[in-house]
C-alpha cells in the first residue's frame, strides 16, 4: 500500500479482516444450517439468503440518498461503525440459535447492518482516494478482500470440520471486531465538510 494515504489505506486493511471474518463461513454456513438448526434444509438456507440481501437492498438506496445530501463524513463515520459493530456482533447470535426463525431475523439485522456500512465505507473510500491513483487503490481493495476470501473459505472449512461451527463464528467475531475497531484510526482524518466528487462508482462487496 505505498504511496496511499491513511484513509484509504485503513479502509482497505479494516475490509481485509471482516471478509477474512466472513470467509471462514461462506463455505460451511449452509451445512450448518441444514445440520445444526432444527427445521433447516435446502430450501430455508435460499430463503435466509434472500432475507440478508433483500433487506440490504431495499434499505441500503435510502441510506445512501440521505448521506449525499447530508455534507459532511461525520454522520457517514457513525453509522459505518455503528453498522460494522452490529454486523460482527452477529455470527455471536448464530452460536446459540437452535430455531430457524432466529436465523431470519438475525440475517434481517445483518442486512439492516450492511446497508448502513456499504454506503458509508464506499464514500468515505471514494471521497479519499489520491486523485491519479484512482485505479491502483480500488485494485489493492479488490485483491485484499479476494485473498481474504480465499484464504478464509479454506480454513473454515477445516476449522468447522476439526473444532466445530462454534469456533467458527467466535472467529468471525473477532475478527470483524478488529476490522471494526481500526476505523477509530481514520477519526480525525474524517471531513468536515464533503468537497469532493466521486471519483469511482463503489462495487458490491461479496458477504
Amino acid at each position: 500500500m505505498i504511496n496511499i494515504n491513511k484513509v484509504v489505506k485503513t479502509l482497505i486493511m479494516s475490509d481485509f479482516f471482516l471478509q477474512s471474518g466472513w470467509g471462514l463461513i461462506a463455505p460451511i454456513f449452509a451445512i450448518f444450517i441444514t445440520k445444526q438448526i432444527q427445521g433447516g434444509d435446502i430450501k430455508i438456507v435460499g430463503l435466509i439468503a434472500a432475507t440478508y440481501w433483500v433487506t440490504k437492498s431495499i434499505v441500503q438506496p435510502f441510506i445512501a440518498k440521505m448521506f449525499d445530501k447530508n455534507h459532511g463524513e461525520k454522520d457517514d463515520f457513525i453509522f459505518l461503525i455503528c453498522g460494522m459493530y452490529v454486523a460482527n456482533l452477529i455470527p455471536l447470535g448464530y452460536m446459540f440459535s437452535t430455531q430457524i426463525w432466529q436465523i431470519f431475523v438475525l440475517e434481517a439485522i445483518r442486512g439492516l447492518a450492511l446497508a448502513c456500512v456499504v454506503p458509508t465505507w464506499s464514500g468515505i473510500f471514494t471521497r479519499h482516494v489520491d486523485k491519479g491513483r484512482e485505479a491502483f487503490s480500488w485494485s489493492l481493495e479488490s485483491t485484499g478482500i479476494g485473498f481474504a476470501a480465499g484464504f478464509a473459505g479454506a480454513l473454515g472449512a477445516f476449522l468447522a470440520n476439526t473444532f466445530g461451527f462454534q469456533i467458527v463464528f467466535l472467529m468471525v467475531s473477532f475478527f470483524g471486531i478488529i476490522s471494526s475497531s481500526l476505523l477509530f484510526l481514520i477519526k480525525k482524518s474524517i471531513f468536515k465538510k464533503d468537497n469532493f466528487e466521486s471519483i469511482v462508482p463503489p462495487f458490491e462487496k461479496p458477504f
